[in-house]
């Protein structure tokens, strides 16, 4: 089984007049439903978790995964977001 993948998905961006074709890049975007967004940060923190919640609402995927590959363990650097479950 082969899953579809995409790697530095444009994402546009409409706010009243202004129509950006790439308003926003989503790291990587799984099968059109599953968000991942990779950092290499100290601490995860509010403004990584807003920029995921803003990916999954406009682009109506439910799912998100924020990954912080500057851990001891990857285990500690994951976290899932959930929009409107």
């Amino acid at each position: 089984m082969n899953l579809y993948v995409e790697k530095e998905k444009s994402l546009p961006l409409i706010y009243e007049e202004v129509h950006l074709e790439i308003g926003y890049r989503i790291d990587i975007l799984v099968e059109n439903k599953v968000i991942i967004e990779g950092k290499s940060v100290e601490d995860l923190n509010d403004i990584h978790l807003a920029q995921v919640l803003t990916y999954l609402k406009l682009s109506d995927c439910k799912l998100g995964l924020l990954l912080n590959f500057n851990v001891r363990s990857m285990k500690q650097g994951i976290k899932r977001v959930v929009n409107n479950l």
